[in-house]
């Protein structure tokens, strides 16, 4: 062990079993936290403890490198599932995103160091998206910045852009990631929420009274169905759809199944409203 740079570096934690949570779950809130978990009898952990220590000391804050020694923290260990060391996992938000076990060669932990990193950017955006969207945006564009392909990164801003009704943006952000010629799931939600975003730019109120005018006029109900998905109002959207589906199932009544489906990609998973939804549009369908 390094004991200078364990004593002395400010951004070397020896933890314990008391302590242990405080110094990785809660701390990796505030910062990215790579916990070395090693034991003194250990080689291979005496070889990579520097290499983390001096790593932790060049990066100076960037993470917290929290040395557990197994013979003090048993519990933490079994928690972590540790079956052989050392054994090395970076923590972002009180949750594992990433993982290696052996002395591993600095170059190849610089690289998973620099991973780790990325990756909690992405995840602190991520978090801001509800309460400080500039500010998530603005990490977003960093990291595009630096990789202008990572497709989370692209993912996360355009998300932010069709909830800020920025539709324009988001339709070059889509673009970018269906020139690769394929979407992810995520990647098919944005479009979804797109899709819905366009539907949604018309006059509810005119369209309503349109509506009135003519309850028959199926296509009315659909373009009102549309509009109101578009603009969030997703249960009396489903209303519509559902009476429509009931009424004309393989005309009109096709193309408002479609567009619950579509809602159902752009709320979050396991959303009541689309649980529920989901179930009677099954039941009018099978």
């Amino acid at each position: 062990m390094n004991a200078e740079a364990k004593t002395s570096c400010p951004w070397v934690v020896n933890t314990s079993a008391e302590s242990f949570e405080r110094d990785v779950l809660e701390r990796s809130f505030e910062v990215p936290v790579v916990v070395d978990f090693w034991a003194a009898w250990c080689a291979p952990c005496r070889a990579l403890g520097p290499i983390l220590e001096n790593l932790a000391a060049q990066y100076a804050g960037r993470f917290i490198l929290v040395k557990a020694d197994t013979d003090q923290v048993q519990e933490a260990a079994m928690q972590f599932q540790v079956q052989s060391i050392p054994a090395v996992f970076g923590i972002v938000a009180g949750e594992v995103v990433d993982f290696f076990a052996g002395a591993l060669p600095e170059t190849e932990i610089r690289t998973w160091l620099n991973r780790l990193l990325q990756g909690s950017r992405l995840v602190e955006a991520q978090r801001l998206e509800a309460t400080d969207p500039q500010r998530a945006e603005q990490v977003y564009r960093e990291i595009l910045g630096e990789q202008p392909k990572d497709a989370k990164a692209l993912l996360g801003l355009g998300r932010l852009l069709v909830t800020q009704q920025r539709g324009d943006e988001a339709k070059a952000i889509l673009a970018e990631l269906e020139s690769r010629g394929f979407l992810e799931p995520e990647g098919e939600k944005l479009k979804s929420a797109l899709q819905l975003l366009d539907k949604g730019n018309v006059d509810l109120g005119a369209l309503r009274r349109s509506v009135e005018a003519e309850p028959g006029n199926l296509e009315l109900r659909l373009q009102l169905a549309q509009a109101l998905a578009g603009s969030g109002s997703y249960e009396e959207a489903f209303e519509i759809c559902l009476a429509l589906v009931e009424q004309d199932r393989h005309g009109v009544g096709d193309r408002a199944r479609q567009v619950m489906v579509d809602v159902f990609r752009v709320l979050p998973e396991g959303s009541e409203l689309v649980h529920d939804y989901r179930r009677k549009l099954a039941m009018l369908l099978y």
